[in-house]
């Protein structure tokens, strides 16, 4: 299979067990969210002035609700749980994810930190466990540039509490040395590919094998989030690389393809992280 190397910078997929199911959509999270975004701000008259956000719950037995400039936009957020992806205006937005039904007045956020959202960005808002188990939040930037006739990216990003694992193709390593929070972006024929996840340097598996059908034109993006306590998971987004516009939702694996997404990308910062009342434990892999 010929695969080729179009970008490093980010995280990667793995699961503990054999691949199952895991997809709990919230039933008007999308009409709530848009509200409570748009509540912030007037939805400017341009593209140019607006951006694309997905915001995905990778911290495992946390139901959060997660706060906008001191207004709530997603209660009661499960884990696992990938919205679909949300036009609102440009700017800087203070956010706070509290453990659910938990007072802002009065309590102690588990995250907090600004994030600034530049006009044509689309990106991926991801709360999600460090190597370590500390809570963090890491905004990613998808690629929706095209790809050629017959072709399909892939993006893997690692935000699970874990060390650096290998990715492979049909047996062969394809992704070498992946660490959280890091992603790996490749582009390959279009069809369906089987994969596992290894510990890096090793040939101890820690997630599949699984398939994964990669359409042509999109980018297929597979998160591992998770920890040894609670599991390893993964959720997957799939996003238009060409110039139709195309959906993201979650999962476990394969692609799933509806919505719309505009094509600009601009890096998306992250200041002010702070880490706070979530626990996690640091998987310990057996190399061998």
């Amino acid at each position: 299979m010929a695969v080729v190397e179009e970008a490093v910078t980010g995280t990667s997929p793995f699961r503990k067990d054999p691949l199952v199911p895991h997809n709990r959509a919230l039933v008007g999270l999308t009409v709530a969210a848009t509200g409570a975004l748009l509540s912030l701000g007037a939805m400017p008259a341009t593209a140019a002035d607006t951006a694309t956000v997905s915001v995905l719950h990778a911290v495992p037995d946390t139901p959060v609700d997660v706060y906008a400039n001191g207004e709530e936009l997603l209660p009661d957020f499960q884990p696992g749980t990938l919205t679909d992806p949300l036009e609102l205006p440009a700017g800087s937005y203070d956010i706070q994810v509290f453990a659910a039904g938990a007072d802002p007045e009065a309590d102690d956020p588990a995250i907090e930190g600004s994030v600034d959202v530049p006009g044509g960005a689309n990106a991926t808002l991801v709360a999600h466990l460090a190597e370590d188990g500390t809570p963090t939040l890491t905004p990613f930037v998808n690629d929706t540039s095209a790809v050629d006739a017959g072709q399909a990216r892939v993006t893997v990003r690692h935000t699970a509490a874990a060390p650096a694992v290998d990715v492979r193709a049909g047996g062969e390593p394809v992704i070498e040395g992946l660490a959280n929070p890091d992603e790996k972006t490749l582009t390959v024929p279009a069809g369906t590919i089987s994969a596992d996840v290894v510990v890096a340097g090793t040939d101890t598996v820690a997630i599949g094998p699984a398939d994964l059908e990669l359409a042509e034109g999109s980018n297929t993006i597979v998160y591992a989030w998770g920890n040894e306590d609670a599991g390893y998971q993964l959720a997957t987004q799939s996003i238009s690389a060409s110039s139709a516009p195309s959906g993201v939702d979650a999962g476990t694996g394969g692609l799933v393809d509806d919505g719309g997404l505009p094509a600009g990308v601009i890096a998306v910062s992250l200041a002010g992280l702070v880490g706070a009342g979530i626990a996690g434990r640091r998987l310990l892999a057996t190399r061998g």
